[in-house]
């Protein structure tokens, strides 16, 4: 009986995900799931990647938390429309489901953007299960966590279509390898590029930011 209500929910989910899709494409917008345990520095990492992309590419933001708007308030002082989402206030989901996600895009003028990134809940386990109709999701795993997270994880690398390793500037201060790390997330998913950065002091940044805007502009010219 509990395998039938997963189901059930999964199902809803995935209608509800591909008309999000259906209307994103509508609106020539490209939606990027961004996914990572609570610390890995993504916020971060998405302040310094909407200064280097603006104003090329008009992008907003949805952030997932359980709690507080403290990483939405951080990301609207870059300019960008920022929509948060609170999750406690219906049930504390660990994840945003597509449902969310179409309220969410309620307050978003999608005729005025290219890109829309969504800040998921940090949670490598339940966010991975959700589709919400995004065209590519990206995983953040920073050098304080273990190499061996894609290993205990391995759905979240699976489902996604990169990987970023954060705080490479914490290396010499960590008995953290590395190589092992990056290995381990292809030995979950061969083909998947691995960016090895520092959203701190910007080193390695420009492969992901060239990454991310070749998505962009592959779907504004599909």
């Amino acid at each position: 009986m509990e395998i039938k209500v997963v189901k059930k929910v999964l199902g809803v989910n995935d209608t509800m995900a591909k008309q999000n899709r259906d209307m994103f494409t509508e609106k020539r917008v490209f939606v990027l799931n961004m996914m990572s345990s609570p610390g890995s520095g993504k916020t971060t990492l998405l302040e310094k990647t909407l200064i280097q992309i603006m104003p090329e590419i008009k992008t907003a933001v949805i952030v997932g938390d359980i709690c507080t708007s403290n990483d939405a308030d951080r990301l609207a002082v870059t300019g960008v429309p920022v929509v948060q989402v609170n999750t406690d206030e219906f049930g504390g989901d660990c994840h945003l489901a597509a449902h969310v996600i179409e309220k969410a895009c309620e307050n978003i003028d999608l005729d005025s953007i290219d890109l829309l990134i969504v800040e998921n809940v940090g949670n490598l386990v339940c966010p991975a299960e959700f589709d919400i109709g995004e065209d590519a999701r990206a995983v953040v795993l920073s050098v304080a966590e273990g190499e061996d997270k894609p290993l205990k994880y391995p759905l979240m690398f699976r489902k996604c279509d990169a990987a970023i390793l954060n705080k490479t500037d914490l290396l010499p201060y960590l008995d953290y390898d590395s190589k092992q790390a990056v290995n381990n997330i292809l030995q979950v998913h061969p083909e998947m590029p691995v960016f090895e950065l520092s959203a701190k002091t910007g080193d390695g940044l420009e492969s992901w930011i060239d990454w991310l805007k070749e998505y962009v502009r592959k779907k504004l010219q599909a």
